[in-house]
């Protein structure tokens, strides 16, 4: 979903939050996996950083992103598994791996296992890859049995609803499952809190 990804970057991927968590990110986090021992196993998981240590707000006037004062708080750092994890390298590499499943939440009391991020707030998602290593000593090596990458396009900004025009209607226009919103007359409708 590189392309996408590329489109969204261009105006400024925004990503709803809620309370309950119950949105999943759009675009999907994809990824195509090659260098791994096919028989050895590994462990998929990303989190998410923020970008820096600043709030923003959104100025309507400008249709650009003003940084507002310093960050709030961090919250929880929490890591998302991917729920196929542990597999062995040749399961990894047969396919496109996909995030679907991975959802943002800004309930900093979050018991579902959700990402928690704060509204207004930009972050970048980070993709690990961990080598299950079955040495019987393998902490002693622990510092490579693992790899992180980054990718500046999927970086957004966390919010509690779309900010950017343009952002609504790219998501409306590619997320299938916003297909709803579409209407006969050409134009575009987004409930509140439809990702």
């Amino acid at each position: 979903m590189d392309a996408l990804w590329q489109q969204f970057d261009q105006l400024g991927t925004e990503m709803i939050v809620t309370k309950a968590g119950r949105l999943r990110m759009f675009p999907i986090f994809q990824v195509q996996i090659t260098g791994m021992y096919p028989a050895a196993e590994y462990v998929l998981l990303m989190d998410f950083v923020p970008v820096d240590d600043k709030r923003y707000r959104y100025a309507f006037h400008s249709s650009s992103w003003l940084v507002a004062g310093r960050a709030d708080v961090v919250a929880p750092s929490r890591m998302h598994f991917h729920p196929d994890s542990p597999a062995c390298g040749a399961q990894w590499m047969k396919q496109t791996v996909s995030f679907d499943s991975l959802k943002l939440t800004n309930n900093l009391m979050d018991d579902n296992g959700h990402m928690i991020l704060n509204s207004m707030h930009r972050y970048q998602p980070r993709f690990h890859v961990v080598y299950v290593d079955p040495a019987p000593n393998s902490y002693l090596n622990a510092h490579r049995n693992f790899c992180s990458f980054s990718f500046p396009e999927t970086r957004f900004m966390a919010v509690t609803a779309y900010q950017n025009h343009r952002i609504t209607q790219l998501k409306i226009a590619s997320n299938p499952f916003a297909k709803g919103f579409r209407t006969a007359d050409g134009q575009d409708r987004l409930v509140p809190g439809m990702q």
